[in-house]
């Protein structure tokens, strides 16, 4: 039996558009909050304060969210946050 020519091998190309399409799924999962300006934040946050989710803590001039304990100076950084914080946790419910 001959040997196969190293150029039929196509094992690499199939890993490869493998690992291509992961990233592209990931890319599509992720949250997209370079567009998120100023307003959007304010609202977010508004939304957040009124639920309950965010506490100010007006001694220190933070907002603290409450699900993760994690405190913010910026209201578009917990925006921010708040979003991926919310995909990573409906994603690990996904997973389950």
């Amino acid at each position: 039996m001959s040997k196969p020519e190293l150029n039929d091998d196509t094992s690499a190309d199939y890993e490869q558009f493998e690992a291509e399409l992961l990233a592209q799924d990931q890319d599509a999962a992720r949250v997209g909050t370079a567009d998120m300006d100023d307003s959007e934040a304010r609202n977010l946050v508004n939304e957040l304060l009124d639920a309950g989710i965010v506490i100010p803590i007006a001694e220190k001039r933070v907002l603290v969210h409450k699900p993760s304990s994690e405190a913010f100076e910026s209201i578009t950084q917990l925006a921010v946050f708040h979003k991926g914080w919310t995909t990573a946790c409906d994603a690990s419910e996904g997973t389950a």
